[in-house]
């Protein structure tokens, strides 16, 4: 969408972002299900499966929770690749990359992306935490027995050593996002690698 800035394709996945950005969980988690439950009746609304049931009983019962998570992220990643794909096409060394007679594709993908990708990263899991917030709003819309609704119990009925276990699992989650962000920073961006000089 930033190469194609002002235009109906930017015009279209901006607006598209907005509203996925703008929605609250709960109510895109009803969106869904109104669609893919109701309507195409392809996906159960609820889960009534119990945990302990095989996995080819339990995988049709995530996909309209994982697909609600990934619709909030994807919302809100697409927006910040835009600002950010716009930001790299006007710096310096893409014009001379392109005064050199690259071609636009090679341009894109070689030197645009990969510096678009960089603060889409970091962003991308500093929103881990703000996902596992999430959590607890569609699991509840979608009686999905997680981690979310097993803490909320943990919690109701004190259960000190499960809430302490639930949060380090949560507190791993976010460590291990943000370092495999500042990983693929290192791998897309080689200059960071070098250590820097003083004086």
């Amino acid at each position: 969408a930033g190469l194609t800035r002002d235009r109906l394709p930017d015009l279209l996945l901006s607006t598209i972002s907005l509203i996925g950005m703008s929605l609250p969980e709960f109510v895109t988690a009803t969106l869904l299900i109104y669609l893919f439950s109701i309507k195409l009746r392809l996906f159960p609304a609820v889960t009534l499966v119990n945990p302990d049931a095989p996995l080819s009983e339990l995988l049709p019962n995530i996909v309209l929770p994982t697909l609600t998570l990934i619709i909030l992220l994807t919302a809100y990643i697409l927006r910040v690749v835009r600002t950010s794909i716009i930001e790299v096409v006007r710096s310096d060394y893409i014009r001379t990359a392109r005064s050199k007679g690259l071609a636009s594709l090679w341009v894109i993908l070689r030197h645009a992306l990969p510096n678009a990708l960089l603060p889409t990263l970091t962003i991308a899991a500093l929103t881990i935490a703000w996902l596992i917030g999430g959590l607890f709003v569609i699991e509840s819309v979608f009686n999905y027995p997680g981690i979310g609704t097993l803490l909320l119990t943990a919690i109701h009925d004190r259960d000190l050593p499960l809430v302490q276990s639930i949060a380090v699992v949560m507190a791993l989650i976010y460590v291990v996002a943000n370092l495999g962000a500042d990983l693929l920073t290192l791998m897309l961006n080689p200059r960071l690698r070098s250590p820097r000089t003083v004086g």
